[in-house]
């Protein structure tokens, strides 16, 4: 699968696709749905999906907190899992936000990437300030010989499945509940950066890796599933939140610790998946209690991952 940056640097080679149009953050059920909708609708087509990076609403709202579900490398390795042949990842910026609509679909749908089909949700609003809906989409790409396909949400027992809903049902503590909307365990992937190696003094050294742009889940000790470059997957427990007993600071972190692996893992890329909660973040009156609460941790935790 092939990556592009610059809609006005795309090869002739990657031109004539059928597009699903969307942010995708999470790649869930739902929007695996608008690509199997797309695929069946026109087979005869390579099938790629026009994004954003950043997300708009980084853009347009930058003091809200982090909320991404994944970054773009990893959206990029799901959509290429769901047989998604290009990415057109469009820079979103100042300039790109005062496009307007008939401008995105003539220069950058037709002239840039010469879509042949495109499908949506019936919530997409594109162009600046969000003036294009669904209807005003159709109404362009008709123009120019191109069909929509307006696809409705993918919806269970709780109603529509959306990035919204998924992110809210991580921030309450609920990865198992995300993880069926998503049809995968939710993770987060980051490099391992050097901390201060209290976990290592404590009895249980922790691979250390900034939240960074992806959404802070509840705070609390997590039965977690780890994966390592080498695509080895480890059992482990890990801790996000603020460390309240050690008092290190505002910086929320998660703190991973992979049961009977030795090694050096700085600068290495993880992806630890989050399979429940086990308790919530706490204050102890003591390290010694600390310790005693973690080695508990870690056997609840041994004890949920070897029944999954």
């Amino acid at each position: 699968m092939s990556v592009y940056t610059d809609w006005r640097a795309v090869p002739a080679q990657a031109r004539g696709t059928v597009a699903a149009l969307g942010n995708f953050d999470g790649v869930h059920r739902g929007h695996v749905h608008v690509l199997n909708t797309l695929r069946t609708a026109r087979p005869d087509r390579p099938l790629s999906v026009v994004t954003f990076d950043p997300h708009p609403r980084a853009l347009f709202r930058p003091q809200d907190p982090a909320f991404r579900l994944m970054l773009p490398n990893v959206r990029a390795n799901a959509l290429q899992e769901q047989g998604v042949e290009s990415v057109f990842q469009l820079a979103f910026d100042a300039e790109f936000s005062h496009l307007g609509a008939e401008e995105f679909v003539k220069d950058v749908l037709i002239n840039a990437l010469g879509v042949q089909h495109v499908a949506c949700g019936a919530d997409f609003a594109f162009g600046h300030r969000r003036g294009g809906d669904t209807a005003r989409l159709e109404h362009l790409l008709t123009e120019h010989g191109v069909g929509l396909s307006i696809v409705p949400q993918l919806t269970d027992d709780n109603g529509p499945i959306s990035s919204s809903r998924i992110r809210r049902l991580l921030q309450e503590g609920y990865p198992e509940r995300a993880a069926m909307e998503l049809g995968r365990l939710w993770s987060i992937v980051g490099p391992v950066v050097h901390g201060d190696q209290r976990g290592r003094l404590l009895g249980f050294p922790t691979a250390n890796i900034p939240l960074g742009q992806h959404i802070e889940p509840a705070r609390g000790v997590y039965a977690v599933w780890v994966t390592l470059p080498d695509g080895r997957v480890l059992p482990g427990v890990a801790n996000i939140g603020r460390r309240p007993t050690i008092n290190d600071g505002q910086e929320s972190r998660l703190e991973v610790h992979l049961f009977d692996f030795s090694g050096d893992l700085y600068g290495q890329i993880l992806s630890v998946a989050l399979v429940c909660l086990m308790r919530e973040e706490c204050r102890f009156d003591s390290l010694d209690a600390l310790k005693a609460q973690i080695a508990q941790d870690a056997a609840q935790a041994r004890k949920i991952l070897s029944s999954r």
